[in-house]
């Protein structure tokens, strides 16, 4: 059996009177890559908070590995080896492509190392015609890569990604989705997104959320057929 690198506990959040989470229990094994999913509200992106630190849970319990991070900043979960890419910007502008991957593998690698490591994520995600440019200067496509590179260059073994191909083109969702799917081969992933052709085109294993709870996991083509999940919370195009 493999391993359970993520899991939750009757994890519940609540704002004043809204309960934006309520009573999730989830289980993520080695190298799985799970996609988190639902209308506006439905507290996907809350739960996606709580896993990462930016949240703490009312009630409820995180693990990562067996050890509960409940309450955990972001970067004390991401010092265990967690790659965390949110919709807000962490890049530094100010720095080219390279120095900011470099940076990110520096963390973890000498000098030498590091600089190897960061010259094999930028070929992996195409961004050598970039890698001199300043963050400040890039599109928002070409950000959204150099920031998947700044998680990769730690070699995590579990990523989570909030909408991570949001504002891209085709072709860069596409390579995307390749480098997320070749990351599997030595870490598990979650991803939080609406793009339902980007979701299909992972054929991962769906959690549906719906005010607050899990409504259905599933593999994403039974989730898509599901006459619920169709009508009620993805609409007729989904």
């Amino acid at each position: 059996m493999a391993e359970t690198v993520l899991e939750t506990e009757g994890l519940t959040m609540r704002f004043g009177g809204v309960v934006a989470v309520d009573n999730v229990s989830l289980k993520l094994k080695a190298r799985e890559l799970r996609c988190l999913i639902g209308p506006n509200g439905a507290g996907k992106s809350t739960c996606f908070k709580c896993l990462c630190g930016l949240l703490t849970p009312t009630d409820g319990r995180v693990f990562l590995r067996g050890e509960e991070t409940t309450g955990w900043e972001p970067h004390q979960i991401a010092a265990l080896g967690v790659g965390i890419k949110m919709q807000v910007s962490s890049v530094m502008d100010g720095l080219s492509v390279h120095e900011n991957i470099w940076m990110a593998a520096r963390r973890f690698n000498d000098t030498q190392a590091a600089r190897r490591k960061a010259d094999e994520v930028i070929e992996r995600l195409a961004l050598g015609p970039i890698a001199r440019t300043e963050l400040g200067r890039l599109a928002h496509g070409e950000r959204q890569r150099v920031e998947l590179g700044i998680v990769m260059a730690a070699d995590p073994w579990l990523v989570l990604l909030d909408e991570p191909a949001a504002g891209m083109t085709a072709d860069e969702v596409a390579r995307m989705g390749e480098v997320i799917r070749e990351m599997t081969r030595s870490a598990a992933v979650v991803i939080v997104e609406h793009d339902m052709q980007f979701i299909r085109s992972l054929a991962s294993t769906v959690t549906v959320f719906h005010r607050g709870r899990v409504l259905m996991e599933d593999h994403v083509d039974r989730v898509m057929s599901d006459p619920v999940v169709r009508d009620v919370y993805l609409g007729k195009r989904a």
